[in-house]
């Protein structure tokens, strides 16, 4: 059984700082923070995660789409492990769509984003990759590339008044009641 891996909560330092390049994407401290970071986004039900959230601030981001309680229409995927990813290019194209964040217990926000992205990365052998992203999965990349930054979707969000409770989001928007 693993140990508990905390998520680090809005207003921690390291959630706040542009993450450091990793150094050696293949080497085995980079090996084991993806396996850390697989751990807590697993344990706590993310789509995504990046390393800033587990309090190191490198840049390695994971996707993970796939259908669950917060995004039941979310595609299936196997999840992505992206080393000292970066942006090739967006669509022109933007929606905006409800977003939590481990990091942000508790709140929803209406988010402007892109629809689609191009990145290249390091994958876990170092070899460098490209992709393209389209819908959820290039949303969950954006959303973790912004922890890369030290940006949380707050900051995204178009008007203040599109932010509420995860209560209230449930009532409102999915129509759920406690």
């Amino acid at each position: 059984m693993h140990e508990h891996i905390g998520i680090a909560l809005r207003g921690e330092k390291v959630l706040s700082l542009r993450a450091e390049a990793a150094e050696d994407p293949s080497g085995p401290l980079i090996r084991q923070l993806a396996k850390d970071m697989l751990i807590a986004m697993k344990t706590h039900g993310g789509v995504g995660i990046a390393a800033p959230q587990i309090r190191v601030s490198k840049r390695v981001l994971i996707i993970h789409s796939k259908p669950n309680e917060r995004y039941p229409d979310a595609p299936e995927m196997e999840p992505v492990i992206m080393v000292n990813p970066e942006i090739i290019s967006y669509s022109e194209c933007f929606d905006s769509m409800w977003e939590g964040c481990l990091s942000v217990p508790g709140l929803r926000g209406l988010v402007p984003r892109q629809t689609g992205v191009s990145v290249r990365y390091h994958d876990l052998t170092g070899k460098e990759q490209e992709a393209c992203l389209q819908g959820f999965p290039a949303r969950i990349f954006q959303h973790e590339f912004d922890h890369l930054e030290g940006i949380l979707f707050p900051l995204r969000v178009a008007d203040c008044s599109d932010i509420y409770s995860e209560n209230e989001y449930r009532r409102r928007i999915q129509g759920l009641h406690d």
